[in-house]
């Protein structure tokens, strides 16, 4: 959605929306959601897919709880998509040796490999969506919407 000087988009008034920290917000996730998409669709990934492979490559033997606090998800919310992963044999759970009613998370042999191709579409797709603001506009933009989670969060738990 492009919007004239007068907040006008195809003729319809949307000034009152275009003043709108959340609207716009939420018109600016839509759209990078969509770019995310476009750049992962040959590897077959969405965004939340590729967050919870990150924090499992990066922080290998993790237990699903550790990974739905971490991520911000609701530990019900998490288990379909864990089941998806691992029936792509790109992770694996195991019992927790501390818990045995815990399972601890690890990316599989191919789930390692599979990542380097995610990461590379990743890198592609971030290097896109922050090219219109060079590297002090992104850092401001990141500094910005943590200030934006941190008021929302401390409003509600925080968890999607």
């Amino acid at each position: 959605m492009v919007m004239d000087d007068q907040g006008r988009s195809n003729g319809v008034d949307m000034s009152a929306l275009h003043s709108s920290v959340g609207y716009r917000l939420r018109r600016a996730q839509i759209a990078a959601f969509n770019l995310f998409i476009q750049f992962m669709a040959e590897v077959d990934i969405r965004p939340t897919q590729f967050a919870i492979l990150t924090v499992v490559r990066d922080n290998p033997g993790l237990s699903q709880s550790q990974i739905s606090d971490a991520l911000g998800l609701k530990r019900a919310n998490l288990v379909p998509l864990l089941d998806a992963l691992e029936g792509r044999g790109l992770l694996v759970r195991s019992p927790s040796p501390a818990d045995r009613r815990s399972y601890c998370l690890h990316l599989t042999p191919d789930g390692q490999e599979r990542m380097k191709e995610f990461q590379a579409c990743h890198d592609a797709y971030e290097a896109e969506l922050s090219s219109q603001l060079g590297p002090a506009g992104r850092g401001a933009l990141l500094s910005l919407l943590d200030g934006i989670q941190l008021v929302a969060n401390s409003n509600g738990d925080g968890e999607e």
